[in-house]
């Protein structure tokens, strides 16, 4: 086979950046190693900052998006008790916009597979070959027979454990990682959310999330050991523990259900430089990985994405290799503030086991601060809505 882009990987970067390609007329294809029902499958972020909502209506994606995703002026922030709202409406004249990656990832499939486009799930054993060079190659097995695919660019969606970045020579790339001593524990339910708005909440017992995915299904969290198992923990003694964490006008509003979904997620910040390596090119988590207290991961998988398009129509409809030259030092720039923001959020929120007595007033200080200051809270709200492009 021949293409011009290959995109591996078939969560939302990897989907969005192939049909922007093809809105464009540029032909692509897309390798996925798991089927697309486990892709539709996964759980992950809801909250997408405006610069995502536009490139979503620009790849012609947005029209269940504007009728179902719920925008939202502001989130709160709730210290020992106390609630602080971040009206992000008042201090940036921007929002968010709440709708699960499922919804996304669900109509980008869709409209991929309207438009006829190709794509290969369950591809195994993927090689990437020659990207060093004028002409690389991908090959990988599907349905028992090897395919090999010669291609202009290879764009790595794979996620944090794909072969794309793994293909990278360990000398050619640099990596800059911070795991945390805690995961997320989620529990997905269908019950109105406790608050129309996010909480964020940190307690002596440690981090909670109050968050939802419409308004008849809510997400919520709890920060646990690593060495915690999801098994140890019944829906009853999630929301007890839930409750125990949370302000308690927003504990008195959170309605308990049966589990749909619940699983532990580790945190961890990671970046990887530089996001270019000949003709390959790293986007989303491939690249980097943020934890999701700043609400970051989808939302800097599509501002790559865009920097990563925007270049390759640069390539083909205007003969100019500027924005692959400039690619990886562009999206490193936003990537770096989007860890920044993540991890200052994660130092606030969370219950640290190592934590000196220090540490816990320097804490209590930040957030005295936020509260007290307009202008810290308008550093917090340009930053969760989503620095530009």
């Amino acid at each position: 086979m021949r293409t011009q882009v290959v995109i591996v990987g078939a969560g939302p970067s990897g989907l969005l950046l192939g049909q922007l390609l093809s809105r464009q007329g540029i032909d692509n294809v897309i390798l996925e190693r798991k089927s697309a029902d486990y892709v539709l499958s996964r759980i992950r972020a809801g909250v997408l900052e405006q610069g995502t909502v536009n490139l979503l209506h620009e790849a012609g994606v947005g029209a269940r998006l504007a009728e179902e995703g719920l925008p939202h002026d502001g989130f709160s922030l709730a210290f020992e008790g106390r609630l602080q709202r971040v009206d992000l409406k008042g201090l940036t004249g921007r929002q968010v916009t709440v709708y699960g990656q499922t919804e996304v990832t669900q109509d980008l499939m869709e409209a991929r597979q309207a438009a006829g486009t190709t794509s290969f799930y369950e591809a195994v054993d993927v090689q990437l070959h020659d990207f060093d060079g004028a002409s690389p190659r991908v090959s990988f097995t599907v349905e028992g027979k090897r395919r090999d695919i010669t291609c202009d660019f290879i764009a790595g969606c794979d996620g944090f454990h794909g072969i794309c970045r793994a293909s990278v020579p360990i000398e050619a790339i640099k990596t800059f990682e911070r795991v945390y001593p805690f995961g997320w524990l989620g529990l997905l339910v269908d019950r109105p959310p406790a608050a129309h708005e996010l909480v964020y909440a940190s307690s002596p017992l440690g981090f909670a999330l109050c968050s939802m995915r419409s308004q008849t299904r809510s997400r919520y969290y709890v920060q646990v050991a690593l060495d915690e198992t999801v098994e140890a923990w019944s829906d009853q003694r999630f929301f007890d523990e839930l409750r125990r964490r949370v302000p308690e006008e927003v504990a008195a509003a959170v309605t308990p259900g049966p589990s749909l979904e619940k699983s532990i997620a580790p945190l961890r910040s990671f970046v990887a430089e530089p996001l270019r390596f000949g003709r390959l090119f790293l986007a989303g988590d491939a690249g980097h990985i943020v934890p999701p207290t700043g609400a970051k991961g989808l939302n800097l998988a599509a501002s790559d994405v865009h920097y990563l398009f925007e270049a390759l129509r640069e390539h083909y409809v205007e003969r100019s290799d500027a924005g692959l030259d400039a690619y990886s030092a562009k999206a490193l720039a936003r990537v770096w503030k989007a860890v920044r923001f993540s991890w200052s959020m994660t130092n606030l929120l969370h219950l640290f086991p190592e934590a000196s007595a220090f540490d816990k007033r320097i804490r209590r200080a930040e957030f005295d601060y936020l509260a007290q200051s307009q202008a810290a809270l308008a550093g917090v709200a340009e930053n969760y809505v989503g620095l530009p492009y």
